[in-house]
């Protein structure tokens, strides 16, 4: 058997062999400079100029073989890394990645008469979560009898085979085609990567962070540019404050001058409008890719 801890052996990064979370995973991994080539749908891809080996694994294994050293770091849900219940001592969260958000939810036919989790005590419930079910559960002073399912959950009550279900949701519309309410929901969730405790290599693996990091915050932010008179400055500055300080150029006229800041970019509108207000032209915004901060 190889030794995981072997100096020689390249990082191991397992993501999503299929599905819409392999997508997102093989685009956050090529914008933070991964690049790499997947042949016919193969097990494994070689990134070009880094020592590391992508693995494509199904997401709810992905929990189980971080934990057991047969790869160094993991693309997966967080509530997958939830459900696996790991020892802490084996992997570790290593950042949120800012994708692929879903609620995890006890659900019930809308005419239910239950009104809380205590209610399902002795009901049976289908979900593909069995340990985050049982513990919410418990905290409610329920035991109730879990089905335990890897996908079509939410058809099982009008299958007879359970009373209530627990399920990823979304945007709730598979829960009103199948004449169903949230309950109770039990957390929220998103895309993480993960690390072994044995990780063969942990400069490259904090090296694959740092850059993973620059695009997730990249992601939330733009970068706004604007000119605006010098008296009016102090003004502007107040609106677009910048990470630091915003950057201050000077143009022909001596009265007026350039800003570069960025700017959250869920307040770009916003912040937009107000430059207008105060006087501001040529305000424009431009998308920030990847960032170190």
């Amino acid at each position: 058997m190889t030794d995981v801890t072997s100096p020689s052996r390249q990082l191991r990064i397992g993501i999503p062999s299929k599905g819409r979370l392999s997508e997102l995973a093989g685009e956050l991994l090529k914008q933070a400079g991964l690049r790499f080539r997947r042949q016919d749908r193969g097990l494994f891809a070689r990134v070009s100029g880094l020592p590391i080996d992508l693995t494509f694994l199904r997401t709810d294994d992905i929990p189980t073989l971080c934990a057991e050293g047969a790869i160094d770091m993991g693309i997966t849900g967080e509530d997958l890394v939830a459900e696996a219940n790991l020892p802490s001592h084996s992997t570790h969260v290593r950042m949120q990645l800012g994708v692929g958000r879903c609620r995890l939810a006890i659900c019930v036919p809308i005419d239910s008469n239950v009104q809380s989790a205590a209610d399902l005590h002795g009901v049976s419930i289908a979900t593909s979560f069995p340990h985050l079910t049982d513990q919410h559960l418990k905290a409610a002073g329920a035991t109730a009898h879990l089905v335990s399912l890897s996908g079509s959950v939410e058809v099982m009550i009008q299958l007879g085979v359970a009373e209530a279900i627990v399920d990823l949701v979304e945007t709730g519309s598979t829960l009103a085609a199948n004449r169903l309410r949230i309950l109770e929901e039990i957390g929220d969730y998103q895309t993480v990567l993960i690390q072994s405790h044995s990780c063969c290599d942990p400069a490259t693996a904090d090296r694959i962070v740092r850059r993973l990091q620059g695009v997730t915050i990249a992601r939330d932010y733009s970068l706004l540019e604007y000119n605006i008179a010098r008296e009016k400055l102090p003004e502007a500055e107040q609106i677009t404050p910048g990470f630091h300080s915003p950057t201050i150029g000077n143009l022909e006229d001596p009265a007026w001058c350039s800003v570069r800041a960025m700017v959250k970019r869920d307040q770009v509108i916003d912040a937009m409008e107000r430059l207008e207000a105060l006087g501001a032209s040529a305000v424009f915004e431009s998308a920030i890719t990847n960032c170190r901060l």
